[in-house]
């Protein structure tokens, strides 16, 4: 049977008001002697506190949660781990929910509208959605959220949000795909493809933006948009979809530049290499490719992937530090760098 708090009171010779002040948390206090000889009996016994008698002593539950895609995927386990180390360092804990079911739009709103639910239901301090919005954002989740806000409840997402209230982490995806395009240019290239990602995740569809920009500022344009799943496979199926289209194999020997295919993230550039080599085409003589984020992974990675470089964890970490702290600014900024390696055709980089 859980040790009560009534025992670890009368073996300290207190109150059991005065024992629940001193390992729930309050504010009021007794005397440090007391103290200590409240928590000397709370060890001696193995009482362990209970979480929602500290929640209402501190008018805190000490928990954030924290909505992603898919925790599989290197960039979200970067941001999380950042989000992780800030929370640990306000003393609070992580509740982690994924959004991907494998299906389409619609069921990973229902995901993450029941995850949102779940941290209310356990009055989570905050809500951080670092889950990439979606073109349409879920009425049944701005409401959900402006009811949670009113209760004095914080929300951080990442990228622009249409929920009223919520603070956010701005990330330079418009530019930064646009000074991708534009350091591969410079580096010579002048025939591109896209694999854009899905059609309704907005983080996708602002990469696209940027991309797309910096080709028509050159007088260039696209050969080829192939929309797939931000995922390895995504990106695998969509760069086979993507050669068939344009009758790009090994051996054509057409004397024409390289094609390079700008993936919307690096873990779809990934899966594009791997459909480029089971095609029989050299990376980066054949074909070129670039990704965006600069997933930890990379560094496993041959020929190292040209990309540009998010300070994930530090997202994580900025997400964190909006979502815990009351009085913080409603937002943050953070920019990254192009990273140009070696299937760009470029020397080995960072």
């Amino acid at each position: 049977m859980p040790v009560k708090l009534t025992e670890v009171a009368r073996l300290a010779g207190v109150s059991l008001a005065t024992a629940s002040r001193v390992l729930n948390g309050s504010s009021r206090t007794p005397a440090a002697g007391i103290a200590e000889r409240v928590k000397a009996a709370a060890e001696e016994l193995g009482y362990v506190a209970n979480a929602q008698a500290q929640a209402l002593a501190r008018s805190t539950t000490g928990l954030v949660g924290l909505v992603v895609h898919d925790i599989a995927d290197p960039y979200f386990s970067a941001i999380a781990h950042g989000v992780q180390q800030a929370a640990l360092d306000s003393r609070h804990q992580v509740l982690l929910a994924g959004t991907d079911l494998g299906g389409d739009g619609d069921s990973s709103a229902d995901a993450e509208l029941a995850a949102v639910n779940a941290f209310i239901s356990y009055r989570t301090d905050a809500i951080i959605l670092a889950a990439s919005r979606l073109l349409a954002e879920d009425p049944r989740l701005a409401k959900a959220l402006a009811r949670y806000m009113d209760n004095g409840g914080r929300v951080v997402t990442l990228g622009d949000s249409e929920i009223p209230g919520a603070r956010a982490v701005q990330v330079d995806n418009l530019d930064g795909a646009s000074a991708l395009v534009t350091a591969l240019i410079e580096s010579g290239i002048d025939r591109f493809a896209i694999l854009a990602g899905p059609h309704e995740r907005n983080t996708a569809r602002i990469r696209v933006a940027g991309f797309t920009r910096a080709l028509s500022a050159a007088g260039l344009a696209p050969e080829s948009v192939v929309h797939g799943a931000f995922t390895s496979r995504g990106g695998n199926e969509a760069t086979l979809e993507l050669l068939d289209s344009l009758g790009v194999s090994a051996g054509a020997g057409d004397g024409a530049a390289p094609l390079c295919i700008l993936a919307a993230n690096d873990v779809m550039a990934l899966g594009a290499m791997t459909a480029l080599r089971t095609r029989g085409l050299n990376i980066p003589g054949d074909v070129q490719v670039a990704g965006f984020d600069d997933i930890p992974t990379l560094r496993d990675h041959s020929p190292a992937l040209t990309t540009y470089r998010l300070p994930l964890e530090e997202i994580g970490r900025l997400a964190a530090g909006l979502a815990l702290a009351p009085d913080a600014a409603g937002h943050a900024s953070v920019t990254g760098t192009v990273v140009l390696r070696e299937s760009a055709g470029q020397a080995r980089g960072a």
